[in-house]
Parts: C-alpha cells; sequence; structure tokens
C-alpha cells in the first residue's frame, strides 16, 4: 500500500450547491500516476489506486457498466 502524501489538495466529489459534511468522497491526484480517494467521515482511511484504474473506472460509470449497484428504481 503506498504511503499517502501529507501535502495533496483534496477535491470533493459533491454538487457545487451541497451543504453539510457529506459523507463525500474525496479525490486528489498524487506523486508517481497515483489517485487517492477518501470518505470525509473517515479521513484518515485512504485509498490509492493508479491513474490509469481512475480513469477506467470513471469511463465505466458514464458507461453504466455499475448502475446495477445503485439500484435507483427500488427506492
Amino acid at each position: 500500500m503506498a504511503d499517502t502524501p501529507d501535502d495533496l489538495t483534496w477535491t470533493r466529489a459533491a454538487p457545487d450547491d451541497a451543504q453539510g459534511p457529506g459523507p463525500w468522497i474525496e479525490i486528489a491526484s498524487g506523486p508517481g500516476g497515483l489517485v487517492h480517494l477518501r470518505e470525509t467521515g473517515d479521513p484518515g482511511t485512504v485509498v490509492t489506486t493508479t491513474v490509469e484504474k481512475w480513469e477506467a473506472f470513471a469511463k465505466g460509470v458514464v458507461a453504466g457498466e455499475f448502475d446495477h449497484f445503485a439500484d435507483i428504481d427500488a427506492s
């Protein structure tokens, strides 16, 4: 597991008009082509992946490959 640099700039993945603490996912690009993710409610737990894997995941989200995880019709 990669060490998380202390000087990362975290970007909150939330709508611009979102109020409150979330929970939200935060994303930061790090050295060595690494992408770091954390939840605002647990900032000490960081998941690290490569930029290539992150881009593949993001493209999969846009393509609807993970829609079955968000059973929107059930709510």
